[in-house]
């Protein structure tokens, strides 16, 4: 298994800054990973400095709360698009989940697949640190209905990251042919492995290098 071409090489850091942006891309082409996961105000760089290279660009919208409106999601995801993403990372609206309002959390998923679709794939974060298993079960279930891609467990920036247990739960939910992305906490190539086994297809991490090393990072993403 090729373990970086499931990596999302990640930097969300609000201070980030460009000399790091740009030494991400480098290292995501040098290692060849799967994508560089980065705010929406560094994708038109990064696609520029990734152009005519297998990475992808992928960032992140209504992040990292989602609780911004619908259509400013969708506004975000078109404007992430016209300057070069290739895959989104949406929040979505965990109060409005956690309400009970289950056809605000699918039309606001469904908002932001429309605007993607046919030019970026859409990763749908649950923040699963914020939910019970049941109502992880529903934002999968709803994730699935409004057409998305992937499901992601989190954003890296609430209270927890990715687990086993969620993985095994999301990709029981979803079946076999909807990706699952564990993100949030993921060190070292036996996290990595744990995962994948788990049923995850894509790992967001900014240890993506210590991953492929087989060492571990001391990080929180």
């Amino acid at each position: 298994m090729d373990i970086a071409k499931l990596i999302d090489h990640t930097l969300l850091k609000p201070e980030a800054t460009k000399t790091q942006i740009e030494k991400l891309c480098e290292e995501a082409k040098e290692y060849r990973f799967a994508s560089v996961c980065v705010n929406p105000t560094w994708v038109k760089h990064a696609a520029s400095l990734l152009q005519n290279t297998d990475v992808k660009v992928c960032t992140v919208i209504g992040f990292p709360l989602g609780a911004t409106t619908s259509e400013t999601k969708a506004f975000e995801t078109r404007n992430a698009i016209e300057h070069g993403a290739e895959e989104i990372d949406m929040v979505i609206n965990i109060g409005n989940l956690k309400s009970g309002d289950f056809h605000l959390v699918r039309d606001d998923i469904k908002a932001v697949v429309e605007a993607a679709k046919p030019h970026a794939l859409v990763k749908v974060i649950i923040e699963s640190s914020l939910l019970t298993d049941e109502e992880k079960v529903k934002a999968c279930q709803l994730a699935v209905e409004a057409g998305a891609d992937f499901v992601k467990t989190s954003t890296g920036f609430s209270t927890g990251g990715a687990t086993v247990q969620d993985i095994e739960l999301m990709r029981k939910t979803v079946g076999p042919t909807i990706g699952v992305k564990a993100s949030g906490g993921v060190r070292s190539a036996e996290d990595a492995k744990k995962m994948v086994d788990a049923g995850a297809t894509r790992i967001g991490a900014s240890s993506g290098i210590a991953i492929v090393q087989g060492l571990t990072a001391n990080t929180d993403y």
